[in-house]
């Protein structure tokens, strides 16, 4: 083989080694943007299966409060409105009597209001501020602490059921407050601006930190399951002895 031979040799093997390296990484390319179109798809549709189930188990304990709420109020308010009719009735009225008859006139009205707060169609006729003061002004009334509501801003329309979401996910900071702070004062604040709403609650109880239950608990994990659902931002900020503040904003979509 001679020179000119060989150079041609020389020429037709690189240009095949090119086109088999040009080839390989073609399909190596081709390759990675498959895999990455796989695994952005499976991401897309592992959220939407988590999205779907969280709105699945939130419709089952919205249809689950709607019941209680109607037991509450059909059944349980009922006796109760009965048995005060029959102690008014009595002719014979002691004091111990007058003050039952009384206690009961109180246990109805608190009964009213609680299944009010917990019935989603009679959320759907309330705004937030108005849902969150009914609260607190329960909590007053049956002195479990000191309650206020602060709105600063313009209040805006929210979509109905995001609304609830919102308000349930504040019930449940309300219920650790009531059950587990050993609070004495708990403060909420709504905060309309142009584009979002910024919501602020905080007691003055005992707290805890990353370590506790309190901490990695269901009920924390409801509160970001919901928040998750309307894509609001939510922060929980507690130290021992120092309380316990739930930062919370939701961007309002034109």
């Amino acid at each position: 083989m001679d020179q000119g031979e060989v150079q041609s040799f020389l020429i037709v093997f690189s240009a095949i080694a090119l086109s088999l390296a040009v080839t390989v990484v073609i399909l190596f390319v081709l390759f990675q943007k498959r895999k990455n179109r796989l695994l952005k798809q499976r991401a897309r549709d592992q959220r939407a299966f988590e999205k779907e189930l969280s709105e699945t188990q939130i419709e089952i304990r919205e249809e689950t409060l709607r019941n209680i709420s109607w037991e509450l109020h059909d059944n349980i308010g009922q006796l109760l409105t009965l048995a005060k009719i029959q102690v008014q009735l009595e002719e014979d009225k002691s004091p111990q009597l007058e003050e039952a008859s009384e206690t009961m006139g109180k246990a109805i009205q608190e009964l009213r209001a609680l299944s009010k707060l917990i019935n989603p169609e009679a959320l759907k006729s309330l705004s937030l501020a108005e849902a969150v003061q009914l609260e607190m002004d329960r909590f007053n009334r049956m002195q479990f602490l000191k309650a206020s509501l602060k709105v600063a801003g313009n209040p805006r329309t929210i979509d109905p059921k995001e609304e609830i979401i919102l308000f349930r996910i504040l019930q449940e900071f309300f219920s650790n407050t009531v059950k587990h702070s050993k609070a004495s004062e708990l403060h909420v604040v709504l905060s309309y601006e142009e584009d979002s709403l910024s919501i602020t609650a905080q007691d003055n109880g005992v707290g805890f930190n990353r370590k506790d239950s309190a901490y990695t608990g269901i009920g924390l994990k409801n509160m970001r399951n919901r928040a998750k659902l309307v894509n609001a931002h939510l922060e929980l900020l507690s130290e021992k002895n120092a309380g316990t503040q739930l930062n919370m904003t939701y961007n309002f979509v034109d």
